[in-house]
């Protein structure tokens, strides 16, 4: 049986996520501030990369030396997919942009999580069971949208971060595929498998809550 919860252990982890809150707000402010000079930053080097910059103002000559070194990795991706180099300090601030929103949205799913199981915690066996019911669902259903985030930017799926994803929902999609035809080129099996969860998810937390 689990330990029953004083006061004092409720404030302590009551204040945590307080504070972890607040942090994450503050993260998302500094974030904003930082994605402002980075575009400030991918203006100007878009204009010393197209000459609209006279390139030996001692600007230009700084981004040479300092911005473009930093942004390379990004050129070579976007000159192999077909872009051209100029549109290479966009790209890198859109790539920071989308980082800082994955990160903010992980904090605040962790944060949400924390609160959520110390609340189920405190309500006892029933409420460990329900919390362990939709973590599992929710890392399917995140296994589910990664890979369909992969096959929309073509990442094969041996790569790290989208290995385990395949591993999780390969079972749920290859029995539904045998069913369900694709409509034209996309196949919709992810979306009825991710619907179909939900409505699972649903069922069993209702079963859960009437015992």
């Amino acid at each position: 049986m689990l330990p029953h919860p004083t006061p004092a252990h409720l404030s302590r982890v009551t204040s945590f996520l307080i504070v972890f809150g607040q942090a994450i707000d503050i993260l998302g402010r500094v974030l904003v501030v930082i994605a402002g000079v980075l575009a400030l930053v991918a203006l100007i080097d878009w204009l010393v990369r197209t000459r609209r910059l006279n390139p030996f103002n001692p600007i230009a000559r700084f981004f040479r030396r300092v911005v473009d070194p930093a942004i390379a990795p990004v050129e070579r991706r976007v000159v192999r997919a077909g872009g051209m180099p100029h549109a290479a300090p966009w790209w890198a601030l859109v790539a920071v942009v989308l980082g800082g929103i994955v990160l903010l949205a992980g904090l605040r799913f962790i944060h949400t999580q924390l609160a959520t199981a110390t609340v189920m915690a405190y309500a006892g066996p029933r409420g460990v069971l329900i919390l362990l019911v939709g973590w599992t669902f929710a890392i399917l259903k995140i296994a589910i949208l990664v890979r369909v985030v992969s096959s929309w930017l073509r990442v094969s799926q041996f790569v790290w971060w989208v290995r385990w994803s395949f591993a999780l929902s390969e079972p749920i999609l290859r029995p539904l595929r045998s069913v369900i035809p694709p409509l034209g080129m996309m196949d919709v099996t992810p979306i009825v498998a991710y619907f179909a969860l939900s409505i699972l998810q649903w069922l069993l937390l209702g079963m859960i809550g009437s015992v």
